[in-house]
């Protein structure tokens, strides 16, 4: 029988080699474009859900936002219109304003527009403002060009260590409420707001006693009985509900400027409308010429009887 030889396989073994390799890498390839795939799926996810979020964002940033700040604004008007008369200063009117004119408190001057100022006794930029234009105001009020409402707060009694703005809001309210010359509030306020006697908010915050202020009431020709009795602290709920709600008036947000759409102090309205010290300061006009042109008077004609101003009672203020 002949012999059978075996054949070398060393050339099968190479090709079966190959066949696999083939395969492996098919299936590599395969895993990497299911990878590819699953990846390209999350990525899709993923900035779907952030445009989603920037749409929902934009979203309430043109919508839901400032119907919020309506909402706010209306509830804000109702509690200050409806706030228990048990707490709030007798002096005080239905707008939580000190309203006075030269025929004295709680009356307007027949044809007047009334001038409204909001202010904190610590705020700085208010001590500016009230040694800018106070001054004027006085005279346009005895002369019966203007009536002038008052809104004293104290949402910086933090930047105090002794409740000061608490303490000197509520003492105007008081003053108001229970002297009967307005010349004597507006001569203390002057002197509260004076470069001499306003303390520093914050960190040079002085400690500054009962006994300095009714100092300055006094001098102002209030009754010793009513000055000392002024800073008790008699109006502090009424103070609350003002501070919390009052920022949240519409009519009194900023129009321009960098505290756009919020109130701050000092602020000025003329027959409730805003005059906007912003684009006055952008325009380089300072508080008083803002206010005057405002109101359409010159100022050679302020405190000046037969002279009022363009802007009546019932009129909105002249554009800048």
């Amino acid at each position: 029988m002949p012999k059978i030889q075996m054949r070398d396989n060393k050339q099968g073994d190479s090709s079966a080699t190959r066949l696999q390799r083939t395969i492996e890498n098919r299936e590599r390839a395969a895993r990497e474009r299911r990878q590819q795939a699953i990846i390209g799926v999350i990525v899709v996810i993923i900035v779907a859900a952030m445009l989603a979020a920037v749409g929902i964002t934009a979203y309430q940033a043109a919508y839901v936002q400032p119907q919020k700040k309506v909402e706010q604004s209306a509830k804000s008007n109702h509690n200050l219109d409806n706030i228990d008369p048990s707490i709030r200063p007798s002096g005080v009117n239905s707008k939580n304003g000190i309203l006075l004119s030269k025929d004295g408190y709680g009356k307007q001057a027949a044809g007047a527009p009334t001038v409204a100022t909001y202010f904190d006794p610590l705020c700085p930029g208010c001590g500016n403002f009230n040694r800018t234009v106070d001054e004027t105001l006085i005279k346009m009020v005895e002369a019966g060009q203007i009536n002038l409402e008052l809104h004293p707060m104290s949402f910086l009694d933090g930047l105090s260590t002794d409740h000061y703005s608490t303490r000197v809001s509520s003492a105007i309210a008081y003053i108001a409420s229970y002297d009967n010359d307005p010349k004597h509030l507006l001569q203390f306020i002057n002197s509260i707001f004076s470069e001499r006697f306003q303390p520093e908010e914050g960190d040079g915050y002085q400690a500054t006693p009962n006994k300095a202020l009714v100092d300055l009431a006094e001098d102002a020709g209030v009754a010793n009985k009513i000055a000392n009795e002024a800073f008790n602290l008699h109006y502090v709920k009424w103070q609350e509900v003002i501070n919390e709600n009052t920022p949240e008036e519409k009519a009194l947000w900023n129009v321009s400027g960098s505290n756009k759409g919020a109130m701050t102090t000092p602020t000025v309205t003329i027959n409730g409308k805003l005059v906007d010290l912003n684009a006055a300061s952008e325009k380089q006009m300072d508080p008083l010429e803002a206010i005057l042109k405002s109101l359409g008077i010159d100022k050679e004609h302020v405190g000046k009887s037969g002279h009022m101003p363009k802007v009546t009672y019932k009129s909105k203020p002249l554009d800048l």
